[in-house]
């Protein structure tokens, strides 16, 4: 899987429940974040102890889930609110790597003006 480099990322902060597979995630992505599943956005879940994602991409003609469990610790997500938030490609790195993403700064993109 190669996610296009625009590719808007949505963590839902509300723990789901982890039985649920690609179907009751669609479900709570078209029902609950009112978003379209099939936009080739991607949506990240969690579990209530916060040491699981769940990460929902739509690609051509098909869905991917892929999970993650960490074997050492939790994830650091933000508050647990009903809404969800949208994060950049970098801050999906570094939750997936164990960082607080609200702590860490986000880099601003440049445009530049001279090339020489």
């Amino acid at each position: 899987m190669i996610l296009p480099f625009n590719t808007a990322v949505w963590l839902y902060r509300q723990p789901v429940d982890f039985r649920k597979q690609i179907d009751g995630l669609v479900i709570l992505v078209a029902d609950t974040l009112g978003r379209d599943p099939v936009s080739g956005q991607l949506f990240v879940f969690r579990n209530r102890q916060g040491d699981k994602v769940k990460l929902l991409y739509w690609q051509d003609n098909g869905f991917w889930l892929l999970y993650k469990r960490n074997e050492s610790g939790r994830f650091v997500f933000p508050a647990i609110v009903d809404d969800a938030v949208e994060l950049t490609l970098e801050q999906l790195q570094w939750l997936l790597s164990g960082l607080d993403i609200m702590r860490e700064p986000v880099r601003k993109m440049r445009q530049p003006t001279c090339f020489f």
